[in-house]
């Protein structure tokens, strides 16, 4: 578990490694990853350290609650996160994961 840190650089680090460990054709949601981190209510931070995610990290696994591409427009084209998650099986309609609750990967479970 994460211990919290005053550092906010430390809590991006901490999140670009749970997004590293995020399987192809899976999504977590930026508000699992904070409940993750033991961040509560700290979905907006994480969103925060995706928009400066380094290379490497993939950052396309990442949705908001309810599936949605919310993060989009922070690639290098607004379809490009659809088209990563595409050639991963993940199917997306409307800017919309679908089969969002059965691909949904949780870092509290999956990592506990």
């Amino acid at each position: 578990m994460y211990k919290k840190s005053s550092n906010r650089q430390n809590f991006f680090l901490d999140v670009y490694e749970v997004v590293r460990l995020i399987p192809k054709g899976k999504v977590t949601s930026y508000g699992a990853i904070a409940h993750y981190l033991g961040v509560k209510s700290g979905a907006r931070m994480v969103g925060w350290a995706m928009h400066g995610c380094p290379k490497g990290v993939p950052a396309h696994r990442v949705v908001n609650h309810a599936g949605l591409l919310t993060g989009k427009r922070h690639f290098k084209s607004p379809q490009t996160m659809e088209n990563r998650l595409r050639r991963e099986g993940v199917k997306v309609i409307k800017d919309k994961v679908v089969d969002f609750k059965t691909l949904f990967w949780d870092p509290s479970t999956e990592l506990a």
